[in-house]
């Protein structure tokens, strides 16, 4: 999950760059010059990336329910479980019981 937002956050950085960078046909990003094949290329890898790491982070988040979902059903079993032994053991020590008198 952590994964996804950080391949977001870089490819959201990299077109705030591109845009706020560009001068006409002059595209100078981060300090270096850039033609417009290279300008497109950087837009292709940041979309890429944005949609990555949304893809990532929606499989992360999902994962991440699944898991509490079942512990969650894990617990209510296991509280149950005991429950049952304790009602048994005090069925046996009623029984025990009985049968001293």
């Amino acid at each position: 999950m952590v994964l996804g937002l950080l391949l977001m956050l870089v490819g959201a950085l990299a077109v705030v760059a591109a845009v706020f960078t560009a001068d006409g046909s002059n595209v100078e990003l981060l300090g270096l010059d850039i033609s417009a094949l290279g300008l497109y290329l950087i837009g292709l890898g940041s979309g890429l990336a944005i949609l990555w790491g949304f893809t990532i982070s929606k499989w992360g988040t999902k994962r991440s329910l699944r898991q509490r979902r079942e512990s969650k059903q894990l617990e209510d079993l296991s509280e149950k479980l005991d429950k049952r032994d304790a009602e048994r053991r005090s069925d046996d020590d009623n029984d025990r019981n009985e049968r001293s008198y």
